[in-house]
């Protein structure tokens, strides 16, 4: 049987979702509970990984699983076990030839900044601020990475050189929203900080350090080094993992 699950959870106290040989791993907690569960070693997979001090609202991983166990049951019997920043809000039993990763086909990560640095509970979940942004200039520099764009430049210089670098992005928006300042990826997917260095970049627009000309160069160069903007871990959330409605 595969089970999908949708999972939420604080990435501030694990070493990303990956499990690792040195550090805590959202996975490696998850396939734990897994265990007590099933009594069976279940692998855990993702839509995706996300690094370190990443959240989720809604990531998606999928395991196989022989016992006789009711799909809908796991969504109980996992929150029973896991830590309470990370929750199961639902499970659900899949045909044979769903993949958590490979039957996605979008991507939802917002990102959150913050001027209000006084707010002791911000810094765990807000990119703190200094100065005013200029939202419409970086509203302005955002259109650069919509469509279908070769994005090396903002990417890991850690990607598998065999992986495809070329992602479509199809909605970026950014909301002032009182003391925060709110962004929107929307896209097919994402390479490994992508988004954060996007929006490092934007960020950098906002506070009148580099131009659009300057973000186009970066796009156009597909030169990892060409970027040196990477936003802290902390205000980054994968909101949705898309599928077509059979998934």
């Amino acid at each position: 049987m595969i089970v999908k699950a949708l999972v939420s959870y604080d990435g501030f106290n694990y070493a990303g979702w990956q499990k690792q040989e040195n550090a805590l791993g959202i996975q490696q907690v998850i396939e734990e509970a897994l265990y007590k569960i099933t009594k069976e070693h279940v692998d855990v997979v993702a839509s995706g990984r996300t690094d370190a001090g990443v959240h989720a609202f809604g990531q998606v991983f999928h395991f196989e699983t022989n016992k006789n166990i009711p799909a809908i049951q796991y969504e109980r019997a996992l929150n029973a076990l896991l830590p309470k920043d990370i929750r199961i809000l639902k499970t659900e039993e899949m045909p044979d030839d769903f993949h958590a990763r490979f039957s996605a086909v979008g991507k939802r990560y917002d990102y959150y900044c913050s001027y209000d640095i006084k707010n002791p509970f911000n810094y765990k979940y807000r990119n703190l601020l200094t100065k005013k942004l200029d939202i419409e200039a970086m509203k302005n520099a955002s259109k650069v990475f919509l469509g279908s764009h070769d994005f090396t430049s903002f990417a890991s210089s850690k990607i598998d050189p065999r992986k495809p670098r070329v992602k479509t992005i199809s909605n970026i928006e950014i909301i002032e929203e009182g003391m925060d300042v709110h962004f929107i990826f929307e896209g097919t997917g994402f390479l490994r900080y992508q988004v954060r260095m996007m929006t490092g970049t934007l960020i950098a627009v906002g506070q009148h350090k580099i131009g659009v000309d300057d973000v186009q160069r970066m796009l156009d160069a597909k030169d990892k080094s060409a970027c040196r903007y990477n936003a802290s871990s902390c205000g980054l959330y994968l909101v949705e993992v898309k599928y077509n409605e059979t998934n």
